[in-house]
């Protein structure tokens, strides 16, 4: 099993810590493809794949635009699936909102969605912020 080196800076800032979701989502692409030997178009288009990125993007950007920035972040690969445990600022818990049947809205659904991908999923609300810890399941 791989995984990425925890990344919990004590000031709240780190070079290893991803400024976006985009390179959030490039750590857990290179953590699956060396998981997986190696990540073929047809397999990046898998849905389970696709479920991971998504779950990384989501709750990524969240502490970057709600949670007064993200402070830590790691992925690894464990019996249960994909482990994404992301820090950030603000120990507020986030906001699960359903969108209304039918609707077509711009935003605010993404904690529902993570609640939907993941088959495991927690928030500690620790000093100086809160930590989110998601997992995936890759099967």
């Amino acid at each position: 099993m791989y995984s990425t080196p925890p990344v919990r800076p004590a000031d709240g800032s780190s070079a290893d810590t991803p400024r976006t979701a985009g390179e959030a989502r490039d750590v857990v692409t290179r953590l699956l493809a060396a998981e997986f030997d190696e990540l073929s178009e047809e397999i990046l288009s898998n849905v389970i794949v696709a479920d991971a990125l998504l779950v990384t993007s989501e709750i990524v950007t969240n502490a970057l635009r709600h949670g007064g920035g993200l402070t830590g972040f790691s992925a690894r690969i464990t019996e249960g699936g994909l482990r994404l445990v992301v820090d950030d600022a603000d120990p507020r818990h986030p906001v699960r909102q359903e969108p209304p049947p039918g609707s077509v809205g711009e935003g605010g659904y993404g904690w529902s969605l993570v609640h939907r991908l993941t088959r495991q999923l927690s928030v500690t609300p620790h000093e100086g912020g809160k930590r989110i810890v998601a997992v995936v399941s890759l099967v």
